[in-house]
């Protein structure tokens, strides 16, 4: 895929389907991460990749988030949670592996696995695959990040959901860039 179609055209797809995408395809989706500016070289992320039967793991998690906000909930609210990481074959958790006290800044550190998770995002992309990057209540949900082992200082920049699109790209709707830039000539 020519780079400035890539640039230009990437969507998301929140409906995603089988087959998974190929150790092959993943490891370029990994690879692109690791190119993400990295000020330090800290490398500060890290990734938990989600497929099969441990989507059901990461779905688990969800449910008991939603149980420990609501002892009350409900068997269908509950239901909806565990199925949340089937809404595609791979799900990948984006993790940033923040170094407190470091002359790096956490803002960069935060963004710099951000940047990693655009470029797989972007990686997915020119590969024909489909992807969404979700985040919500559930990435910053206290039993979530215990159940997959993060540290206090760690940041949950999202989940990335991965698979072959399940329909067709939208139209995208065209943006100015004059509307979101301010130019200040001397």
């Amino acid at each position: 895929m020519e780079a400035m179609t890539l640039l230009l055209d990437r969507q998301s797809h929140g409906r995603l389907e089988e087959p998974a995408p190929s150790t092959e395809q993943m490891d370029v989706i990994y690879r692109a991460a690791l190119r993400a500016p990295d000020h330090g070289e800290l490398r500060p992320w890290r990734f938990i990749e989600y497929s099969g039967e441990g989507r059901s793991t990461l779905g688990t998690m969800f449910a008991g988030a939603e149980r420990e906000d609501n002892p009350e909930v409900s068997d269908k609210t509950l239901e909806k949670a565990r199925s949340k990481p089937l809404r595609a074959p791979v799900v990948i958790a984006v993790i940033a592996a923040v170094r407190v006290n470091h002359k790096v800044p956490r803002i960069e550190q935060v963004i710099s696995a951000g940047c990693a998770a655009h470029a797989m995002l972007y990686a997915a992309h020119a590969q024909g695959l489909g992807a969404m990057w979700r985040t919500g209540d559930l990435a910053r949900h206290q039993h979530v990040r215990q159940a997959m082992g993060l540290e206090q200082d760690d940041e949950l920049v999202g989940f990335l959901y991965l698979g072959h699109c399940a329909t067709g790209d939208r139209t995208l709707k065209s943006l100015d860039p004059g509307d979101f830039v301010e130019r200040i000539k001397a």
